[in-house]
């Protein structure tokens, strides 16, 4: 868990003004001398024994021995932790205590009521990992380090980060609606029977079905110093459901098929916006299988990683839908390259990624016109006329061979540490 900067923690414990904060908490308090002094709000008492030191913007109780700043009055007042308490302090900050500072009595608002059906919940969940992203550079900056450009995803596929902060924006257990909004949470695996966030400390991307419901979410971690034997990539449990870019299958054309949900994010990227994601080699699922039978699609590129497994199951895959009157096309990468580290070690992604798109290597199903409805503008016309038919007549790549950049494009080579599974 990140941090709270020291000079962050030091503002709130200068710029809060204590005696305003413990009056608007229901604590009377009288000037005695250069302190206040009044009844204490953490244990019972007939003599005031609470004393605030406005100059050191202390306390300290006589009768139990409570004492401390601000953040201390906070977590001892309404139970919380202390990062807990540093976020109801944020919100006060530059001037005095709200009306709508939470008390024992007025925890914070729940982010939904227990009656919410389930993808109500998991939406509202969803809404707020996409506005805690908006709020966090180092989300940010991990899409910019995997290639990714933030104004073209964050909005479009409402992409979120945890934070670790929806528990506070839930009412405490000790609160009917707590225990059941936190129940319910549970159940669907947002919330982990220890009470923290499954999907903690990673970029969250939500998975709709065709409807729009949010039915399942992805999370891949960005934090650094990850425990050993950390899982890097999760999903909420249950069964693998729900479509990435469902908007994509009202083109009757044809998609590209990834293995990853990062892989998909990188073509989209690159201006490439029929893009969708499997759930690994063996996640090809019923329903995104009927997805694209729905839809009509008549092409498949299918973008796996170039190593066994990715040939083996795009080979699969193909053979099962050429019964289905659907022609796929493998992309071929380099060698154990994936669309995301081809994309990033060579710059532009966009015309590195067309180079491939349009050397895809015919597998099965009636031999059809390469299309590529979303090449970039950016890409010559004529160049982009002419790669993307492929003649009948012309020899196929054999499967070893992957299309290396020519033209104007670069090599941009990134370290090889850290690495992106």
């Amino acid at each position: 868990m990140a941090r709270i900067p020291q000079d962050q923690l030091d503002r709130l414990k200068r710029d809060i003004d204590l005696v305003a904060l413990a009056r608007s908490r229901g604590v009377p308090l009288e000037a005695k001398g250069s302190d206040f002094l009044g009844l204490c709000p953490f244990h019972e008492e007939t003599e005031p024994s609470f004393r605030i030191n406005p100059a050191k913007n202390l306390f300290h109780c006589f009768g139990c021995d409570a004492k401390g700043s601000v953040i201390d009055f906070v977590m001892r007042l309404d139970g919380v932790s202390f990062r807990h308490a540093v976020e109801i302090l944020r919100k006060d900050l530059p001037g005095a205590p709200s009306p709508s500072t939470p008390t024992k009595n007025n925890p914070l608002p729940a982010l939904v009521t227990p009656e919410a059906g389930d993808d109500d919940l998991r939406l509202q969940v969803a809404d707020y990992y996409h506005q805690t992203l908006l709020e966090s550079p180092e989300a940010t900056a991990y899409l910019e380090k995997r290639g990714l450009d933030p104004a073209a995803l964050v909005e479009p596929f409402h992409l979120g980060f945890s934070n670790r902060t929806l528990g506070y924006h839930i009412p405490p257990s000790r609160y009917k609606d707590g225990r059941a909004i936190r129940q319910r949470l549970s159940e669907l695996g947002i919330i982990k029977t220890t009470g923290h966030e499954l999907l903690r400390g990673s970029l969250v991307v939500p998975l709709y079905d065709l409807e729009g419901r949010v039915v399942q979410m992805y999370g891949r971690k960005i934090t650094p110093s990850l425990r050993k034997g950390t899982p890097l990539h999760l999903y909420l449990p249950g069964p693998n459901r729900g479509l990435f870019n469902p908007a994509a299958f009202r083109n009757p054309e044809e998609l590209i098929l990834c293995e990853s949900l990062i892989d998909a994010l990188s073509f989209v990227s690159a201006g490439y916006t029929n893009a969708i994601a499997a759930y690994g080699t063996n996640g090809f699922t019923e329903q995104l299988h009927e997805a694209i039978l729905d839809a009509g699609i008549t092409r498949l590129l299918i973008a796996y990683d170039r190593d066994d497994a990715g040939d083996r199951a795009a080979e699969a895959l193909a053979e099962r839908l050429a019964g289905e009157g659907i022609t796929s096309f493998r992309v071929l990468f380099p060698h154990h390259m994936d669309a995301n580290e081809y994309a990033r070690k060579v710059q532009p992604a966009k015309h590195s990624l067309g180079l491939v798109l349009r050397g895809a290597q015919h597998i099965a199903g009636p031999l059809k016109t390469l299309s590529l409805i979303d090449t970039p503008a950016e890409l010559s016309p004529e160049k982009a006329t002419k790669n993307r038919h492929i003649a009948e007549a012309e020899p196929l790549l054999p499967l070893a061979a992957a299309p290396e950049p020519q033209g104007d494009v670069k090599t941009q080579e990134i370290p090889a540490s850290p690495s992106f599974p």
